[in-house]
């Protein structure tokens, strides 16, 4: 499925909402350097400065600075591959393979990058309802951390997963050595594939369970028989065992690949699209400002009809920066409230996404209760969805009709593909990792491709979604009218695989190398050397392996080899000393991970 463009007759290219701002950065790390191409890209100047912090500077004076740090002393953690470590990335990323794995992109490094955008944006929202917030704090552990929050909420929970958490999963391998991954989001297409493709009945069977859950649970131990099956049939025969089945099919990809197309898209799309709308000026009146320094979003409400991951952990952020949130939810309430593990009888990876949000139920197949929606969307000032692309349209509850409702609306739409990908498969997590080659990337240079089972794209397009719609914000209040932006997964992988793909461009060898950000082993666990270290760490193997971690870890610091315990039990992750200020318990018992920033 392909998302529709948001270009309509009634818009018009929304104006950048930092044009006429300076940026100044004293430092390069990466996280800045990504920070700084978002907020060149959002129309910010960029100038030589003297400031240690990320600086925006606006001419009537109007200043916003971010202080990015990779955590507290207390954290061990200084570069990516130790946050990765620390905040149970690489254990919950291993879980296919049976032991911790460190992803070889940059994925927490990114991530700090882009709420490092957010916190700025927001203060300056916050600035124009006259809050006092100017500095923004962000920290790589904490980010790390929140990537993770909803492997974590379930690891703390009261009781077990639906499904055992075990090695195992896609992609799948042809006769002919095409590595594809297959998406079924039911349980009769599914059935229907492997029939077509002559598995055995009891391992389809038996396959679907895991296969469902590997959204939540980052591990899919479906039955070996399935692996064979695909083994002795040729790509072209999955292929059609795909068509006439109604399961979505997808090879992986090769960064190669990704940088032909990305070049024959001309070789510059943004990570957002802005589209203001074209009405008379329709500044929503100022009510007694509710914004305070710490939450500079205070008095702003949002609507979220969110699926999954993406829209509402887009949301979620929101209401951490201070919105009110409210989830259209359909009659009977959200079914994945109940998905175990649970806590107080409400599923753990549920409020991990959505804790603080109220709830309306709105069946949106019904004329009235889609009138009812239109109706609500006139208080609200952001609305967000991720439905399947037209949906919103087919319904009359796209951009042009709710902004006829309410001209001062953000409209806002998360997708898979943004319209930019011809032929594209569905537009879900595992499906895009397939298609831009996140599989090549994310793996060391000695292993085949294989896209990463935890959903990388869901939670950083939903972070690029709370990107947008922060900037649409800004546009709203500097212009006085409504806007619309729309973020996606295909952007999210861009982003995440960006350095690899300019590797593979110009014909140069990965930048990992063979076993990079792979953990060594200890006596009764493991531990990840920094990337700056690894190479010397690994000389050590032998004598690390016959020492506890903790002091495997002090032995390599005697010895000036910067490393971290890698978290394999993320229920211990509250106690952990590293982590001391950034988890709390929710009303439900819930573990929740703290706001990301610190404004002031």
């Amino acid at each position: 499925m392909t998302a529709g463009t948001m270009r309509t007759a009634s818009t018009r290219r929304a104006p950048l909402p930092l044009r006429g701002m300076r940026l100044s950065a004293g430092s390069l790390s990466d996280s800045v350097a990504t920070a700084s191409e978002h907020l060149r890209l959002l129309g910010a100047e960029p100038v030589v400065g003297e400031s240690a912090a990320l600086t925006l500077t606006g001419p009537d004076g109007a200043t916003a600075a971010a202080e990015v740090s990779w955590g507290g002393s207390h954290s061990q953690v200084c570069d990516e591959a130790t946050a990765q470590a620390a905040a149970g990335l690489m254990h919950v990323h291993g879980r296919r393979d049976g032991s911790p794995r460190g992803l070889a992109v940059d994925y927490a490094t990114t991530a700090t990058g882009i709420l490092t955008v957010q916190g700025l944006l927001a203060a300056l929202v916050g600035q124009s309802r006259g809050t006092a917030a100017t500095t923004v704090g962000v920290a790589a552990d904490r980010t790390a951390l929140l990537t993770i929050s909803q492997y974590l909420a379930a690891a703390c929970a009261d009781d077990d997963e639906a499904t055992p958490l075990a090695p195992g999963g896609p992609p799948f391998t042809t006769a002919d050595g095409v590595y594809f991954e297959v998406e079924a989001l039911d349980v009769a297409v599914w059935a229907d594939f492997w029939r077509e493709m002559d598995a055995p009945p009891d391992a389809l069977r038996k396959g679907w369970r895991p296969f469902q859950f590997r959204y939540a649970t980052a591990c899919a131990p479906i039955p070996e028989e399935l692996h064979r099956t695909t083994s002795t049939r040729t790509w072209a025969q999955v292929r059609a065992a795909a068509d006439e089945s109604g399961a979505d099919v997808c090879r992986l990809h090769t960064l190669t690949e990704r940088g032909e197309e990305m070049r024959a898209d001309g070789g510059n799309a943004l990570p957002w699209q802005f589209a203001l709308a074209e009405s008379a000026e329709s500044r929503r009146a100022v009510r007694d400002s509710a914004a305070t320094v710490a939450r500079p979003l205070a008095g702003f409400t949002v609507l979220e009809a969110g699926r999954r991951v993406q829209a509402p952990l887009a949301a979620h952020l929101l209401g951490l920066l201070g919105a009110d949130v409210v989830r259209i939810e359909p009659p009977g309430g959200d079914p994945l409230r109940g998905m175990p593990p649970t806590c107080s009888d409400v599923s753990a990876r549920w409020l991990a996404l959505n804790r603080g949000k109220d709830a309306v139920e709105i069946d949106i197949k019904s004329p009235a209760d889609r009138k009812r929606l239109r109706e609500l969307a006139t208080g609200a000032d952001v609305f967000l969805h991720n439905w399947a692309p037209g949906k919103a349209e087919q319904l009359e509850l796209g951009a042009d009709d709710l902004s006829a409702a309410n001209p001062g609306l953000v409209y806002a739409y998360t997708s898979g593909w943004a319209g930019r990908l011809e032929h594209a498969p569905m537009g879900t997590d595992f499906m895009v990792q397939a298609r831009t080659g996140v599989g090549a990337a994310a793996r060391p240079a000695d292993e085949p491709p294989m896209p990463s089972l935890m959903t990388l794209l869901d939670v950083l397009g939903g972070m690029l979604g709370t990107e947008a719609i922060l900037a649409g914000l800004l546009t709203r209040e500097r212009t006085g009218r409504g806007v619309r932006v729309e973020s996606s997964l295909l952007a999210a992988a861009d982003l995440l695989t960006a350095p690899a793909v300019a590797r593979a461009e110009a014909g140069l060898p990965p930048r990992r190398p063979a076993g990079f950000r792979r953990p060594l082993a200890t006596a009764d666990g493991w531990l990840a050397p920094s990337d700056e270290h690894a190479v010397a760490a690994a000389a050590h193997a032998d004598r690390l392996s016959g020492l506890r971690t903790g002091e495997a870890v002090a032995w390599l610091c005697d010895n000036n080899i910067h490393a971290t315990a890698v978290t394999t039990d993320l229920a211990a992750l509250p106690g952990d000393p590293r982590f001391a200020a950034a988890l709390t318990t929710d009303m439900h018992g819930a573990v929740a991970v703290s706001s990301p920033w610190s404004f002031r």
